[in-house]
């Protein structure tokens, strides 16, 4: 979360978003930059998008998995994780992909998130569970390790046990997920400024700089 100058009031920014999904964290760091080039605060708030809901808590082997879901050969898909190490790398993003790495189900991390929204802990929370995946190979899906990464970000490691335990949180993220497929959006990152502008995928900081550009002047014309 980037802070407001003095000048400039917060731009709100709406993420819909997987953890499972690199490009949401290489659209995020290019959105940050672009928002530091330009000096303006924005509140980001991120929202529940599973991009492979039917995924057991086995999980799947990401490169079977990539070859099952888009039909993308190994030496493809091989390629597509070297771009994205090498994209990772200029934003700050230590991808670690290897021949273990996994798609893990996601919903636990979403009702983790909701939960933490209303702590004011979301987004460091959203950020530390991409390092965990990305980098540390860690399974998001296991509570044990939610709990531990909630803990590291401030949050109260009792209270985030009992959410997962209890499912506290399950009808509510599964409301916002229909709150944002019935809207038509079927693909992540999909970000909204200030409400109304909707921007899918990771568009690159000149881009977004753009983006930002036209929003700010567009509101302030309003």
């Amino acid at each position: 979360m980037t802070q407001a100058s003095p000048t400039t009031p917060a731009l709100q920014i709406d993420i819909v978003s997987d953890v499972m999904c690199p490009w949401c964290i290489v659209g995020y760091r290019q959105l940050e930059q672009a928002l530091a080039a330009l000096n303006i605060g924005a509140f980001i708030r991120w929202h529940p998008f599973e991009l492979n809901p039917q995924i057991g808590p086995e999980g799947q082997n990401l490169v079977e998995h990539i070859a099952e879901k888009y039909g993308a050969s190994p030496e493809q898909s091989a390629q597509n994780r070297a771009h994205l190490t090498q994209i990772g790398s200029q934003l700050g993003i230590d991808f670690q992909f290897d021949a273990e790495s996994r798609i893990v189900n996601s919903f636990a991390a979403h009702q983790l998130l909701d939960w933490a929204q209303d702590q004011n802990l979301q987004h460091p929370l959203k950020l530390a569970l991409f390092e965990a995946h990305f980098t540390a190979g860690l399974d998001v899906s296991d509570p044990k390790v939610l709990v531990d990464v909630a803990a590291q970000v401030g949050l109260d490691r009792d209270e985030a046990r009992q959410v997962l335990d209890g499912k506290s949180h399950v009808e509510r993220v599964r409301e916002r997920q229909s709150v944002w497929t019935s809207q038509g959006i079927s693909g992540v990152p999909s970000i909204v400024f200030a409400g109304k502008y909707l921007v899918t995928g990771a568009q690159g900081v000149d881009n977004y700089v753009q983006i930002l550009e036209k929003v700010v002047k567009e509101m302030s014309a309003a």
